[in-house]
Formats: structure tokens, sequence, C-alpha cells
């Protein structure tokens, strides 16, 4: 499987926003220079594992929290996000969500199948 400096990029600019940091916020942080948050978070360089230690501590998450989608073993962090997102809604707001799911599920395996 390959990593996908994609989504590790977005995953990290969100983390930095839902903080309400600045590029140059992180940087200073996480010890990286600011013109390499932008291009990590533009996927216009691949980060060493050092700069990804670096980053995941200054935003107090797991690597895998940034990672995974990269990760085959990934069930736990989808997991949590699901139930984060779910955590504040009302029981109708939770049967609806379940009936998008079940309607995008049934889209996504046709589509699979065509």
């Amino acid at each position: 499987m390959d990593i996908n400096y994609i989504a590790i990029g977005k995953r990290i600019r969100q983390l930095r926003i839902e903080r309400g940091w600045s590029q140059a916020i992180l940087a200073e942080k996480s010890g990286v220079e600011p013109s390499n948050i932008s291009h990590i978070e533009r996927a216009a360089t691949k980060l060493s594992l050092p700069t990804l230690v670096n980053i995941s501590n200054a935003l107090e998450v797991t690597l895998d929290e940034i990672a995974y989608e990269s990760l085959i073993k990934n069930e736990h962090i989808t997991n949590d996000i699901i139930n984060e997102l779910l955590s504040d809604c009302t029981s109708k707001e939770i049967f609806a969500i379940i009936e998008i799911l079940k309607t995008t599920k049934s889209i996504l395996r046709n589509d699979d199948d065509k």
C-alpha cells in the first residue's frame, strides 16, 4: 500500500484549523519550517517520519490519527471519527444519517459492479 500524502496533508490542515492555528503557529510548535507546512498540506513534498512525529506531537494526536487512510488496520480510527461525529446528534439525526449511509453504501456497491 502506498502512503497517501494528499490525505495526510488534508488531515494535518484540518487538525490545524480545528485548533485555530495558522501554518506559522503549527510550524513554531512542531519545529518545522512554515513553508514546509504549506508543502506538506498540499502534498507538494513527502514528509519524513521525524517531521510527521513532530507535527503529530504539536497537534497532540497519534500518528495513526493523521495517517489512518494509509494504514491497512484503521478501523479503530474510522470508528472514533464516526462516534465523534454522531456524539452530539439527536435520535432523529442519527436515524437520518443511517438512512443516508445505507443509500450511499448501496450506490457505491452498485457502481463497483459496473
